[in-house]
């Protein structure tokens, strides 16, 4: 019925069409044509209007009656048990809670989606790590099936201990607000979680401070999964973990293998070990291990052997692998893992359902907590190439990563070799991209994929060159090269464009550089009576975080505890420890710093000008 309907419609349109056309051209003969040729337009208006009046009264008549059946049978279906049926369906598939519309653009009736599994998973994830903190106790343990999670997190404190287990040393303990929490006191936890979040990696554009203290589900699963993802995954990376050079195949090179994400290592350290087992390999973690049989075998190929002195030996009971039933087999299995600590993020429904999210986090916390890889002997392997990413290209990968770049980014100079990251951080920073005519998007053919990726690279450059970058002896090759030095200096430029934007659009539309920047730090310390100032981003004095630290205090007065900071005869711990608090205070206050306290440390001009005018941003907010 809609195809008869829609039919009627685009062709009653398209004769109103050729009606028009006939009418115009008839208008024209009558001024330019001869009276022969004027008759014959005559005789072919006078033919198409009678045709198509005609035609367009049976089209009126039929979509009249469409629109009439369609009323009646809506009418039915909204009664009938099948319309009730359809709303069961779409509002609660299994596991998957609906709620109601709960940002201020929600429009009435909209529903945000959120998984039982992934909340009863996360919550028991929680309660495991946080265990023995006392700072969390207020809230733990917490109940799996039940919503309290939701309303757990909305202190800032548990987000803010989950971001420190997943990368140690991102939050500085002192900044956290603990005991006699107030509106504001909580609003400080929050943005200190969600500055600190995007800081490593996490894409928090969409969720704000408001969202967490409200305990909306999408949001804060979303966030969490975010968080312990990159805990999960963080040894699974061959400068970490030399390791996984075990999993070399035939031909293949450590660079070979530190272009696998995460992901694919996983699978190949899982293929590995069923392999030795003699079991068929696996491609995913979804409905490949939905009969647990493999998961039987990983789990008897890592468990420990009692070969070494700290590991007592720990037998898997392969009984339950013959069971027929598919839940109680997965039970079985789960068994066995409990025997390790590993009987975490799954439930036999989420292995048997093979749900891919959690069956992952299951993986990665198995590989974490026994590998069971030896480093190879292996005298033709390169180990120079395993020098693991510097503190800059960690930080430009998160930054990245927090805008939501896709695919993500996971070795900066591998993951950039099309392009394609690039070209979206371009739009970030304003700069128009012509993804229909200039951009050859993946999957690449397989003939000629390094060919559109080199021309997607050339592209970048181009439009770098449009922006006025600073581009001398940059080519596209260098980009899909991999060239560490010349990509470098591409994305700091993306970097640096993107933070002056922030604040050039704060500032309505005046241009922003280095020297006004400095100015307004300066100006700002000296209205607030501080004692101290900066020449440039290669101040030396810079190093002691002092400057930061009043500035902050400048920006919100009393926030800096100074019993905290350290002024005279500084080590370099002192140093560090300041930086420490600064970073983290300058987060709590709502600056979003991607710098890291070593890069304050060790004046990085680059890296503390980002500082400063995160701060500078923070500080032009309160107008």
């Amino acid at each position: 019925m809609w195809f008869l309907y829609r039919f009627l419609d685009i062709h009653t349109q398209r004769f109103r069409d050729i009606l028009s056309g006939c009418f115009i051209r008839y208008t024209l003969c009558v001024v330019y044509c001869n009276p022969t040729q004027l008759f014959c337009h005559k005789v072919y208006f006078i033919m198409s209007t009678l045709f198509i009046d005609s035609f367009l009264t049976v089209c009126q008549y039929y979509r009249l009656m469409l629109a009439y059946n369609k009323y009646i049978i809506v009418q039915e279906l909204k009664g009938s048990e099948i319309a009730k049926t359809f709303r069961k369906v779409i509002n609660r598939k299994e596991g998957i809670l609906a709620i109601g519309g709960t940002s201020e653009l929600s429009s009435e009736g909209t529903q945000h989606s959120f998984s039982e599994e992934e909340r009863y998973a996360f919550v028991n994830w929680i309660n495991t790590a946080l265990e023995k903190d006392p700072d969390c106790q207020h809230v733990l343990p917490m109940d799996p099936n039940t919503d309290s999670l939701f309303t757990s997190v909305g202190d800032g404190i548990v987000l803010c201990k989950m971001i420190n287990l997943s990368v140690p040393d991102t939050i500085d303990e002192r900044t956290i607000n603990k005991k006699k929490l107030t509106p504001f006191t909580i609003q400080e936890n929050l943005n200190l979680a969600l500055n600190s979040a995007s800081a490593i990696g996490c894409h928090v554009v969409n969720i704000g401070a408001l969202d967490l203290k409200e305990g909306k589900p999408h949001l804060v699963l979303g966030l969490l999964w975010q968080i312990i993802k990159i805990g999960l995954f963080a040894d699974i990376e061959l400068s970490r973990n030399e390791a996984l050079a075990a999993l070399l195949r035939d031909g293949e090179t450590l660079e070979d293998l530190m272009k696998l994400s995460p992901e694919e290592l996983l699978l190949r350290w899982a293929n590995f070990h069923l392999e030795n087992a003699g079991w068929q390999k696996i491609n995913n973690f979804s409905s490949d291990i939905k009969d647990s049989r493999a998961y039987f075998h990983l789990l008897n190929q890592i468990s420990p052997k009692g070969t070494e002195e700290d590991q007592p030996r720990i037998d898997i009971n392969m009984a339950g692998f013959s069971e027929k039933d598919d839940m109680k087999r997965a039970e079985a299995m789960l068994q066995q893992a409990d025997k390790l600590g590993c009987r975490q993020f799954v439930t036999p429904a989420d292995v048997v359902s093979g749900n891919p999210k959690l069956n992952l986090a299951f993986v990665a916390n198995l590989f974490n907590k026994y590998p069971a890889l030896t480093k190879p002997e292996n005298e033709d392997i390169d180990w120079g190439l395993l020098e693991g990413e510097t503190r800059e290209e960690r930080t430009f990968r998160n930054w990245m990563n927090s805008l939501g770049v896709n695919p993500h980014v996971n070795h900066l100079y591998g993951d950039l070799q099309d392009a394609m990251v690039i070209l979206q951080l371009y739009e970030k920073i304003k700069v128009p991209v012509d993804w229909n005519n200039k951009v050859n998007k993946p999957p690449y053919p397989k003939l000629g994929t390094n060919m559109k990726k080199l021309e997607n690279c050339n592209y970048a450059v181009e439009l770098g060159k449009t922006a006025k970058f600073s581009l001398v002896g940059i080519g596209g090759q260098d980009l899909n090269d991999g060239n560490a030095t010349l990509t470098l200096a591409l994305v700091w430029q993306l970097m640096r464009r993107y933070t002056l934007n922030v604040l050039e659009e704060l500032g309505d539309g005046e241009k922003v550089n280095d020297d006004i920047i400095v100015k307004w730090v300066n100006k700002t310390l000296a209205e607030a009576g501080k004692s101290t100032k900066i020449s440039s981003f290669k101040d030396k004095e810079i190093s002691s975080s002092l400057a930061v630290l009043e500035l902050i205090d400048a920006i919100q007065p009393g926030s800096i505890n100074y019993e905290l900071i350290k002024t005279s005869s500084l080590s370099e711990d002192d140093k560090l420890e300041n930086a420490k608090y600064a970073v983290s205070m300058a987060r709590k206050i709502g600056a979003r710093v991607y710098a890291l306290p070593e890069d304050l440390v060790e004046v990085k001009p680059k890296m503390v000008m980002t500082v400063f005018a995160c701060l500078m941003g923070r500080g032009m907010k309160r107008v």
